[in-house]
């Protein structure tokens, strides 16, 4: 097996990001460096791990993205499982958590947290992790997705109540009251498609990528419409947002009697999130 094998890998990506992706694959399943790659390691694997590397590499050549190959991956300094069956969190996503974090600095207490949509699990195991005195809920509709983030949660040591709730019912108890509510929704209009990546479309759920084609913010009027009756006084929502349509959301929210509406944009100037108060 030679060093330059990330050169499989060109067709689909540019030269550096073929190379990371290889080192990735090395570091995470081999423990293998940088000096460890250059110094020939990998001519040296054995057989058993030759037919291994090579299985996945050739998963990596037909699109599979990294994580789902390797099994993992990693968000705000953890590594966290993911499959098929969930979204592969983002760096934007981090960006997210980070926000609501610094706005429950110092955490009030009680801080009763939900998080809508955990598929993975990241923004609930984060937030647990990080302010381990928040009580923290996570919902989601797939059952799949609730036993990865259960199995995530358990692993990095996160206390939280997962529940398979499903936010387009309109008949959620709304007896339960929240400090914070925080969702990373399908927003992605099918319009968009075709300015996606191949290994998005061909692996990852569209569950939890694609709005309604005739209403692309379904899930955020929903969401703002249940937190309209059980959010606390003073209490606050944040969204990951489609920068398309971050304005029609405001304006759902502001229609809703929500306060203090912030747009923030992401790490590439895109208006990503958002954060609105209950008065």
């Amino acid at each position: 097996m030679r060093r330059d094998i990330w050169k499989r890998l060109t067709p689909l990506y540019d030269a550096g990001e073929a190379k990371a992706i290889v080192r990735w694959v090395l570091d995470v399943r081999y423990g293998l460096t940088m000096a460890d790659i250059l110094c020939g390691k990998v001519e040296e694997f054995s057989e058993a791990d030759q037919t291994e590397l090579e299985a996945m590499m050739a998963r990596l050549a037909e699109g599979e993205p990294v994580q789902y190959v390797l099994g993992v991956a990693d968000f705000c300094g953890r590594q966290f499982r993911v499959a098929p069956g969930v979204l592969i969190p983002r760096p934007e996503t981090a960006e997210l958590c980070q926000w609501v974090i610094a706005g429950l600095t110092p955490l009030p207490s009680p801080c009763e947290i939900l998080d809508i949509g955990t598929g993975s699990g990241c923004i609930a195991v984060t937030l647990a992790a990080e302010m381990p005195a928040a009580q923290v809920t996570a919902w989601d509709i797939s059952e799949e997705a609730l036993l990865i983030a259960q199995e995530n949660a358990k692993t990095l040591g996160a206390d939280i109540a997962f529940e398979k709730r499903d936010i387009l019912d309109t008949s959620l108890p709304t007896s339960q009251t929240w400090d914070v509510i925080v969702s990373n929704p399908p927003y992605i209009m099918p319009s968009e498609r075709d300015g996606m990546e191949e290994n998005v479309l061909g692996h990852e759920p569209g569950l939890a990528l694609f709005a309604p084609a005739d209403n692309p913010i379904l899930f955020y009027q929903r969401i703002g419409d249940y937190a309209v009756h059980s959010l606390k006084s003073g209490g606050c929502l944040y969204f990951e947002l489609n920068p398309l349509t971050a304005d029609d959301v405001a304006d759902d929210l502001r229609q809703r009697g929500f306060k203090d509406i912030e747009i923030r944009q992401d790490q590439y100037g895109k208006n990503r999130f958002l954060k609105a108060m209950k008065i």
